[in-house]
């Protein structure tokens, strides 16, 4: 997914022919960024935030997440 922090507001878009993009207002300073993208799209998969982990990207704007299985 492709990650845009410090966005004046935030949403998640899935397009039918790229990869998932998320907005937050997060800044990446100290992993606030990758916290509120996890938040976030744990709530757009309506999942507890325990289920998802940062796989790669720590530092760029695109990530793999994993989510955990029920």
């Amino acid at each position: 997914m492709r990650v845009t922090p410090g966005a004046s507001r935030e949403d998640v878009k899935i397009a039918d022919d790229g990869p998932v993009q998320l907005r937050v207002s997060a800044r990446p300073v100290d992993g606030a960024a990758n916290e509120a993208v996890l938040r976030l799209l744990a709530a757009a998969l309506a999942r507890p935030r325990r289920d998802l982990t940062l796989l790669r990207g720590d530092s760029a704007r695109v990530k793999l997440i994993g989510v955990a299985s029920e």
